[in-house]
């Protein structure tokens, strides 16, 4: 979750949660390169933790809304969406089929709210249908992203010697510095927006302000100026920076997005699992959005731009 200003906490009480959430913030770093290292099913197992808990903590905002979600069903479907993903990048199954989880998940949820004592709303359908979504369909493309292994979208991979480019495939190159990039929006943020925020960005979210918005675009910018040439990609600095800034931008949508639902709910954190940070759902909802910004824009873009 990005962060921009102080909330007029008193200095040795901010020093201590900022060291809390320092620590906090290392190890969950520490986790995610450990198990996006991994790759295959240690990732996917990974993954499938977080969206579990991301998805309780989503439907605990629901019910103080009053809705009542297909909390189960929803559940199952998002875990068998990221297996049935996992499982066609290794060709277990064919791609067509995990892409049908999705529609035949959302139709299982309707049923089971039309099945139920009392039937379901419309809220309780978008709910849950949206569930789905925000945190079974978009993390699934984490997986995708790990899973590629085209030379061409990564050039530079194939001077490796041939014991290290098994490993460092280019899945795993442009996951890290997607990930990089979101963390690099969420420091800048932070860093330029407790330093010179003075104007608000959102009413959704009134500790965030535009300095530190602009904050996060430089550093991500900045780091896909660096990424692009690393990697090989035409028009290098050029593309790696547009990648750089749809990233900050949609890092910075699905923190917005949060933090409206947790406005919407009235609560202030989504959870307390993590110290310093709040709920799983506050640490990773600039993680959600970002995957298939950063997927679709190497397997789509990438190819017309080398060919141009």
């Amino acid at each position: 979750m990005i962060a921009d200003v102080t909330t007029g906490e008193g200095p040795s009480k901010r020093r201590a949660s900022d060291q809390k959430r320092l620590v906090s913030g290392l190890l969950v770093g520490l986790f995610g390169l450990v198990v996006v290292g991994s790759g295959g099913w240690w990732f996917t197992i990974a993954l499938g933790v977080m969206v579990h808990l991301g998805l309780l903590e989503f439907f605990r905002m629901a019910q103080f809304k009053g809705m009542r979600p297909a909390t189960k069903t929803t559940l199952v479907a998002c875990q068998l969406l990221l297996i049935c993903t996992q499982w066609s990048v290794n060709g277990g199954i064919g791609l067509h089929l995990a892409d049908a989880v999705l529609p035949l998940s959302g139709a299982a949820i309707c049923g089971w709210l039309l099945l139920q004592p009392i039937t379901g709303s419309i809220a309780d359908i978008a709910a849950s249908i949206f569930g789905l979504f925000y945190l079974g369909f978009l993390p699934s493309h984490w997986l995708r992203l790990r899973n590629l292994t085209d030379v061409d979208l990564a050039p530079t991979l194939a001077q490796l010697p041939a014991w290290l480019s098994d490993w460092i495939t280019p899945g795993l190159a442009i996951t890290l510095m997607a990930c990089l990039m979101v963390v690099a929006t969420d420091i800048g943020s932070f860093v330029i927006g407790r330093r010179f925020g003075r104007h608000q960005l959102s009413p959704v979210s009134p500790a965030k302000t535009m300095e530190g918005a602009y904050g996060g675009l430089a550093s991500s910018v900045l780091l896909g100026v660096v990424a692009g040439p690393l990697l090989g990609w035409p028009y290098g600095a050029l593309t790696g920076g547009c990648l750089g800034a749809l990233v900050a931008l949609f890092a910075l949508v699905g923190d917005l997005t949060e933090s409206m639902m947790k406005r919407d709910a009235g609560v202030k954190d989504s959870g307390d699992a993590l110290p310093g940070h709040g709920g799983i759902l506050d640490r990773i909802d600039s993680f959600l959005f970002t995957p298939a910004v950063v997927f679709y824009g190497v397997t789509l873009l990438l190819p017309v731009l080398g060919r141009s």
